[in-house]
């Protein structure tokens, strides 16, 4: 096509091909679509004020105690004195850690750690699934908010408490148990004072306080499982348990992965109060962990730099185990991802 100029020498609209013309009724169509969604969006922004609001007190929460203690840190890398405060102390690097590998009982306080954690985690972690799935298949809506309010309630109580009652029911003077044995002509058991049975009863307890809270999240995802799947199951004379196997747990799969990895930093995190309020200096050579070392040190023996810093080891080997489930998961799954 030969192109025309005007007078001016500026290409007149005429000599454009038509694919390249954009008319007015275009432009103001195009102009009118953004304006249209720019209003979605700030109706949208509206309506969401209220959530947003209600968000304020969980982001402060988490500002306040999570991120701003965060600066205390820099304490693992100083020889830190009250007196002197974060901003005086004597800067020392990586000293502390140096000191924290020479203590001779580390190696044992770590092994300890990561097999009480382990142990918690492969042990307890189907328990919530399994729960979750039995009160599921019940049908007596009365009867499943009784079983479900029974099984919740134990999360609330305080690990105080849930000592006094470990302490009634395993104690070798006046322990249920015992009480029992002696009157069946039995000798008592010192099942706090084993390590064997410390550690059965250290799971047990943990499992029977924290499933029933954690089975939320999977009845959560079961709710929304299609129930035509089961009834169509039920016609073609399916049984319940291939029934959990090919409809329920399929179902829950993101969930119990998601689940999975948030769980995954917890194996060196062995809760303190659980540990403190159960552990009796017999048992100490399985029963002391690195947070009991810590309370320790910093509270006890005032060292706060030192238990900062295996503090911040300890969080800093969580974040490197959830960071490998998190890759695991990936790579069984890559559609969830």
């Amino acid at each position: 096509m030969r192109r025309k100029r005007g007078g001016n020498g500026a290409l007149k609209s005429g000599d454009l091909p038509d694919g390249l013309l954009r008319t007015a009724d275009e432009v103001s169509a195009e102009m009118s679509t953004a304006e249209v969604s720019a209003g979605r969006k700030h109706r949208k922004f509206r309506r969401s004020i209220p959530l947003l609001i209600m968000l304020v007190p969980v982001m402060l929460y988490y500002i306040i105690f999570h991120f701003v203690p965060m600066f205390g840190l820099v304490m693992a890398f100083q020889d830190y004195k009250l007196n002197d405060g974060i901003q005086g102390s004597l800067f020392v690097g990586l000293r502390n850690f140096k000191y924290i590998f020479s203590v001779p009982s580390m190696l044992r306080i770590i092994g300890n750690t990561l097999r009480i954690g382990l142990l918690s985690f492969v042990i307890g972690f189907p328990f919530p699934i399994i729960l979750a799935i039995l009160i599921n298949e019940v049908k007596h809506i009365r009867f499943k908010k009784t079983v479900q309010t029974l099984v919740y309630l134990p999360h609330f109580l305080s690990w105080v408490a849930v000592g006094g009652i470990v302490m009634a029911l395993f104690s070798q003077e006046n322990g249920v148990i015992n009480g029992i044995r002696n009157a069946l002509g039995m000798e008592p058991i010192a099942f706090l004072y084993r390590e064997g049975s410390w550690l059965a009863i250290f799971l047990g307890t943990g499992i029977w306080k924290e499933m029933g809270f954690s089975a939320i999240i999977y009845l959560a995802a079961l709710s929304g499982v299609d129930q035509t799947m089961y009834e169509a199951a039920d016609l073609d004379g399916c049984p319940k348990w291939k029934q959990t196997f090919y409809i329920s747990l399929p179902a829950i799969v993101p969930t119990i992965i998601v689940t999975l990895i948030l769980k995954a930093g917890s194996v060196v995190s062995v809760g303190f109060d659980q540990v403190y309020n159960l552990q009796n200096p017999a048992v100490n050579g399985i029963a002391d962990v690195i947070s009991t070392w810590v309370y320790r040190t910093g509270m006890k023996q005032m060292q706060f730099s030192i238990s900062t810093a295996m503090g911040l080891f300890n969080s800093l080997l969580s974040l490197f185990l959830v960071t490998m489930t998190n890759s695991i998961a990936k790579k069984f799954d890559n559609s969830l991802w």
